[in-house]
């Protein structure tokens, strides 16, 4: 099987972040993936889900700074590629974001994987003091200094929202031009961010049929760019995980499926080995 399984540790309390982890590894799974943001507010609306009104976690739940989280991960689990689905890149200056990813990238020996999104909390953009209107330029001013400083000996920029004079940016990652960049989101402008400027695109909570539409205008709008000979990964959260399913999702395009297929985080371990059971996973050597 080509399809690639990467755990939603999200999903997980974080208790049992580490043995999920360090399970999946063993069992054959291919990444782990947590999400990310830099401060709940207490009070919030809008909703990542189409057709919700209301965040759908509380603004209790425990937060982490993803790639320092990662890269302990990466220690404790050596095969594993390491994701974030998806890292609010616009709350950042780029100079902090590029070496944050960049140092994931090479204490983990290349295994970054950067999910990223324009944010839809709107009040968490209030309380860094940013306008949230402005999400999306801003992500894609961010993204595209980065990739100057991953690549590039000496950089100097003048944009809407950053000027610097020349600065070095060493080491380079790992990984390159740059560890792979996955856009997330449903709307039309997160398509077009990713078939022009991802190397990959994050669709959650899809079903067969929902999936098929954004897929398709993805292979458009990288014809219309021209970037259809790069290469480019479709990342899909789903339930539907039976190994029926999992072919079905090979054959519609799905390069990456990622999952939760416990329904309490103490199953957690188990659930993770009935589907690597039913994926016929290759389960790695713990020595």
């Amino acid at each position: 099987m080509r399809l690639k399984l990467g755990i939603v540790l999200g999903a997980l309390n974080p208790y049992f972040h580490l043995a999920a982890a360090e399970a999946g590894e063993a069992l054959g799974y291919e990444s782990v993936w947590i999400p990310e943001h830099l401060v709940l507010p207490v009070q919030m609306s809008r909703s990542p889900l189409a057709g919700k009104e209301h965040p759908p976690v509380p603004p209790t739940t425990p937060v982490f700074d993803a790639f320092a989280y990662l890269a302990f991960l990466a220690g404790r689990c050596p095969s594993l590629r390491l994701g974030t689905h998806v890292y609010n890149l616009g709350l950042r200056h780029p100079f902090i974001a590029a070496r944050a990813i960049q140092t994931l990238d090479l204490v983990s020996g290349g295994r970054a994987e950067v999910g990223i999104g324009a944010s839809w909390l709107e009040e968490e953009w209030i309380a860094a003091g940013l306008d949230f209107k402005t999400r999306g330029r801003r992500l894609d001013e961010t993204l595209a200094v980065c990739k100057r400083l991953w690549t590039e000996p000496e950089v100097a920029h003048s944009g809407e929202f950053f000027s610097f004079d020349a600065v070095a940016f060493e080491p380079k990652p790992i990984q390159q031009p740059w560890p792979p960049i996955i856009v997330g989101g449903e709307s039309s402008a997160a398509l077009r961010r990713a078939a022009r400027d991802g190397d990959g695109w994050i669709g959650m909570g899809h079903t067969f049929e929902s999936v098929v539409e954004p897929i398709k205008k993805l292979h458009s709008l990288r014809e219309e760019f021209g970037t259809v000979e790069k290469p480019f990964q479709i990342c899909i959260g789903s339930k539907e995980l039976s190994r029926g399913d999992l072919a079905r999702w090979e054959d519609i395009g799905v390069t990456r499926l990622l999952v939760a297929p416990w329904r309490k985080s103490a199953e957690a371990v188990d659930s993770l080995a009935r589907l690597a059971n039913e994926a016929e996973l290759q389960p790695r050597s713990t020595n």
